[in-house]
C-alpha cells in the first residue's frame, strides 16, 4: 500500500462517519487555512517592529529579507506541488505544520541565535542578520503562506465536485473573517505574555495541535476511502457547465495553453497590487492628502463586501462558466486600479472600496474552483504548487514596485497605471478563456 493511502483508516473510517466525509474535510481545510496565518502577510506584520527592535536592523533590511525569503519560497513550491500528488494532503500537511512550528520557535528566539553566531558590534553583524532572517522568512512562507495553503484548498477541491464552488465559498466565508482578526488576536497574545512567548505558544498549537489535528482528520481522496465526491455520482455536465473533466492534464499540457495564464496572471497581479499598496498604505493615501485613520478605514466596509461576493461567486460558479467570475474579476481590478490612481476623500475613495471587494472576493474562487474543473485532479499537486509559486513570487515584488515608483518617479500613481495597463490587456483577450474540457465534451 502507498503511503498515501497509509493509515487512511486510523484513529477512524471515514466511511463510517454517519454523514459524507467530504463535510468534515471542508471543516477541516478551513482550519488548515486559518493556521496558516502566522506564515501568511498579516501575520508577519504584527511582529516586525519587534523584530527590529530586537534584532537591530532597519526596516528596509527587514523588508529586503522579506521580500528575498518570499522569492525563493516561490521557486520550490512546484516541487512541492509534486510531493502533494505523490504523497497526498495528509502527511505533505504534516509536515508542512511541523516545519512551520520550527521556523516560529527560530523567530521567537532569533535575536539571540544571530547575536550567537556574531557579536552586535561585528562589521558583518547585519549581513550576517540579514541572511539569517531571509532563510527564516523562507522557511515561514513556504511553509505557511506555500504549504499548508496548498494542501488544505486542493484537499476540499478532491472531495467536491458539483458543489465545489459552494463549499469554497463556505470556507472563504470562515477564512476571510479569521485572517481580519488575526493581527488583533496576534497583537493580544504578544501584550498578554511577550513576542517571544507569542511565537513559542503558537509554534506548539501549530507544530503539535494542527500536526495532530492533520493526522487526524486530512485525507487526500474521497475514493481512496471507500467513496466518492460530493458523496454522489455526478455526470460530467450540471446546469449545462462541464464539472468533470473528461481529460486529466499534466503541468506542462496545462501551461501550453491560454487559458491557463488568462487565470493565473489576474490573480498574480491582484497579489502584486495588493502587496504593493497594503505595504505602503499611509504614504499612498499620506499622497492624496488623506490620514491615516481614513487609509485603514477601507479595510472594515472592503473585506465585508468581499466575504459576501466570495460565497456568492462560489455558490453561482457551480452553475455558469467561469469566464464569466473571470471578468467580474478584471472589471474590478480596472476600477479599483483607476480609483487609487485619483484617490480623494469623495467618489474616487468608496469606487477603491467597492472594485478591490470584487476581485478581493473572486481571488478566493478562481484560486481554488479553476484548476480541479479545468485540469483534473491527477496532477493538482504540480498544478497549483505551479500556480502559488508565480503568485507569491509575484506578491513579493508588489512593495517594492510601489517604492521605486515613488522615490524614482515621484508617484505611486506610475505603478498603478502599469499594473492598469496589464489588466486592461488581459481584459483584452480574457474571451478566449475557455474550459479546455470543451474541446474533449464529444
Amino acid at each position: 500500500m502507498e503511503l498515501k493511502q497509509k493509515y487512511n483508516n486510523f484513529p477512524f473510517k471515514p466511511s463510517k462517519v454517519p454523514f459524507f466525509y467530504g463535510w468534515v474535510i471542508l471543516f477541516a481545510a478551513t482550519i488548515g487555512v486559518l493556521c496558516s496565518a502566522p506564515g501568511q502577510t498579516t501575520g508577519v506584520s504584527t511582529f516586525t517592529d519587534y523584530l527590529i527592535d530586537s534584532i537591530g536592523i532597519s526596516r528596509d533590511q527587514i523588508s529586503t529579507a522579506y521580500m528575498f525569503g518570499t522569492i525563493a519560497s516561490s521557486f520550490i513550491l512546484t516541487y512541492a506541488g509534486k510531493l502533494y500528488d505523490k504523497y497526498g494532503a495528509r502527511w505533505v500537511g504534516m509536515a508542512a505544520a511541523l516545519t512551520l512550528g520550527f521556523v516560529l520557535v527560530l523567530f521567537s528566539q532569533s535575536d539571540r541565535i544571530i547575536k550567537a553566531i556574531v557579536p552586535q558590534r561585528s562589521n558583518i553583524y547585519v549581513g550576517v542578520a540579514v541572511a539569517t532572517c531571509i532563510v527564516f522568512f523562507f522557511m515561514l512562507r513556504f511553509s505557511g503562506q506555500g504549504v499548508i495553503t496548498m494542501v488544505s484548498r486542493n484537499m476540499l477541491m478532491k472531495w467536491f465536485i458539483a458543489r465545489r464552488g459552494l463549499v469554497n465559498g463556505i470556507s472563504s466565508v470562515f477564512v476571510s473573517l479569521g485572517f481580519s482578526i488575526a493581527p488583533l488576536s496576534f497583537d493580544l497574545l504578544i501584550v498578554g505574555t511577550s513576542w517571544r512567548w507569542a511565537w513559542l505558544i503558537m509554534a506548539m498549537g501549530i507544530g503539535v495541535g494542527f500536526f495532530l489535528f492533520v493526522f487526524i482528520f486530512f485525507r487526500d481522496n474521497p475514493e481512496d476511502c471507500d467513496q466518492i465526491p460530493d458523496g454522489e455520482k455526478h455526470g460530467n455536465k450540471e446546469h449545462d457547465v462541464i464539472i468533470k473533466p473528461f481529460k486529466q492534464f499534466t503541468l506542462k499540457e496545462a501551461r501550453s495553453g491560454l487559458t491557463f495564464w488568462l487565470f493565473v496572471l489576474p490573480s498574480a497581479i491582484y497579489a502584486m497590487f495588493i502587496t504593493g499598496y497594503v505595504f505602503h498604505l499611509v504614504s499612498v493615501f499620506g499622497e492624496a492628502g488623506i490620514d491615516k485613520e481614513q487609509a485603514l478605514s477601507v479595510f472594515i466596509p472592503m473585506s465585508m463586501i468581499s466575504v459576501v461576493l466570495a460565497f456568492v461567486g462560489g455558490w453561482i460558479s457551480d452553475r455558469i462558466k467561469l469566464q464569466y467570475l473571470l471578468y467580474f474579476m478584471l472589471a474590478g481590478m480596472v476600477v479599483a486600479l483607476i480609483a487609487l490612481a485619483n484617490i480623494n476623500t469623495g467618489f474616487y475613495y468608496y469606487a477603491f472600496i467597492i472594485g478591490s471587494a470584487i476581485p478581493s472576493g473572486m481571488y478566493n474562487v478562481l484560486l481554488s474552483v479553476t484548476w480541479p474543473r479545468f485540469y483534473g485532479r491527477d496532477h493538482l499537486g504540480k498544478i497549483t504548487g505551479f500556480v502559488m509559486a508565480i503568485i507569491v513570487f509575484f506578491s513579493a515584488l508588489g512593495p517594492i514596485f510601489f517604492s521605486l515608483s515613488h522615490s524614482h518617479l515621484g508617484s505611486y500613481s506610475y505603478a498603478i497605471y502599469t499594473l492598469l495597463g496589464i489588466i486592461l490587456i488581459i481584459s483584452a483577450i480574457s474571451f478566449k478563456a475557455h474550459n479546455p474540457q470543451d474541446a474533449f465534451e464529444r
